[in-house]
This record gives structure tokens, C-alpha cells and sequence, in this order.
């Protein structure tokens, strides 16, 4: 987790319930409504943790004919 997103959880990590439903509600505002559906977020998220897991493939290993 980078410096930045890891004192952000951390900060909201301390915030009551209710507060953190009004920052969830002001962070939506600034992610377009068709930026990622939670699929996208779900496929994200895998590609992540398989790539921090060295579970990737070199693109030059594959045969793409």
C-alpha cells in the first residue's frame, strides 16, 4: 500500500461509522459514475494482489497469433 492511500486508512480507520458514510459519500462525487462497476473493481483488485503475489505473466511469453 503506497505512504499516501496507507494514512488515509488510517485516518478514516478512526472516524466514527457515520462520518465515514459521509466521506464515502463526498469521495463518490469525485469518481465518475461510469469510471468502474464493482465487477471492474473485483478484477482490479484480483490483478493487484496476483501481481504483488508475482503470479503474472511476461508479456513476451505469450503467444499472440
Amino acid at each position: 500500500m503506497s505512504p499516501v492511500r496507507n494514512q488515509l486508512v488510517q485516518m478514516i480507520d478512526c472516524l466514527p461509522d457515520q462520518e465515514q458514510l459521509l466521506l464515502f459519500e463526498i469521495v463518490k462525487r469525485f469518481v465518475p459514475d461510469d469510471a468502474a462497476t464493482p465487477d471492474d473493481l473485483e478484477d482490479i483488485y484480483m490483478a493487484r494482489a496476483e501481481y504483488a503475489n508475482g503470479e503474472t505473466i511476461n508479456h513476451n511469453a505469450i503467444n499472440w497469433d
